[in-house]
């Protein structure tokens, strides 16, 4: 097996154990710190946003390649193995039937990209009445 197929394996893999934790997020067993944490890492998973671009050499993989295995291993050490085992197997049966759209996630994302445009505007406007003089 070369390199390149290495690396198919392992990224079905995380994307599977991806899925896995969107699945434990409606599950009632699932504690709610998991569940917290299951919903940062599936929103990042899902984000077209990274920590570090992806353009940067070398470092801009980084968090694909370390902060995603290392959320998906804390938020699953989090879940009872019997949820955690029930919802790999939902994630087995969906991989195989239809791409899920995590809403969640998406919803997640866009509320973050609202509440930085706001913070923006509210530092630009704070700025300009700090240098016109007024406060």
């Amino acid at each position: 097996m070369g390199m390149w197929d290495e690396l198919k394996k392992r990224a079905k893999i995380l994307k599977c154990e991806v899925m896995t934790l969107s699945f434990a997020l409606g599950h009632p067993r699932t504690p709610w710190h998991a569940k917290a944490l299951a919903l940062v890492v599936t929103a990042y998973a899902f984000s077209p946003i990274d920590f570090i671009p992806d353009f940067i050499p070398i470092i801009g993989l980084l968090d694909d390649l370390i902060l995603l295995p290392l959320g998906i291993w804390a938020a699953c050490a989090l879940i009872p193995p019997e949820v955690l085992e029930e919802c790999r197997e939902k994630a087995r049966g969906a991989e195989q039937e239809k791409k899920p759209v995590n809403l969640v996630a998406a919803a997640v994302i866009i509320l973050i990209w609202i509440m930085a445009a706001l913070l923006v505007y509210h530092l630009i406007t704070l700025e300009r009445r700090h240098a016109d003089g007024r406060s």
